[in-house]
């Protein structure tokens, strides 16, 4: 009778699997999880309409709110999955420097009243070395 051997399977689910390409995953889907979470914050509390005209009070076109919430929800889907993460994070990061603007006036830190650019200026960093990392492990499309 054999019976499974847990910490064998894990083994095996991660053979042949470098740190390199399971950091590129947790990165991928971490941020791909925190992109959906923004843009059902856009759609369900702050609701489009509320998110074009904030986009417009800082001089931005109302347009460009879909644009973003289009972008983070296509791209959010993309790097949970693993498809086209270098180019879907190299997309992203226009709009993470974008809203390093809002923040600006608040000073570095994100604790400070009407949260500083710290957060998403670490973001856009983090894009950044996903691109360099590219899919990673377990994507759909394997970049390697």
């Amino acid at each position: 009778m054999t019976y499974a051997n847990p910490s064998t399977e894990r083994t095996q689910m991660l053979a042949g699997v470098s740190n390199a390409d399971l950091a590129a995953t947790i990165l991928r889907v971490t941020m791909g999880i925190f992109f959906l979470a923004h843009v059902w914050l856009k759609i369900a509390i702050f609701t489009p309409a509320g998110t074009v005209a904030f986009f417009q009070s800082l001089g931005f076109p109302g347009f460009l709110a879909y644009v973003v919430i289009a972008a983070e929800l296509l791209g959010g889907i993309a790097l949970i999955l693993g498809v086209w993460s270098r180019w879907v994070s190299l997309a992203l990061l226009p709009i993470l420097l974008g809203s390093i603007y809002p923040h600006w006036g608040a000073g570095f830190f994100f604790s400070n009243e009407g949260g500083g650019w710290e957060f998403p200026a670490f973001w856009a960093v983090a894009l950044i070395v996903q691109a360099l990392l590219g899919n990673g492990a377990y994507a759909l499309g394997r970049d390697r």
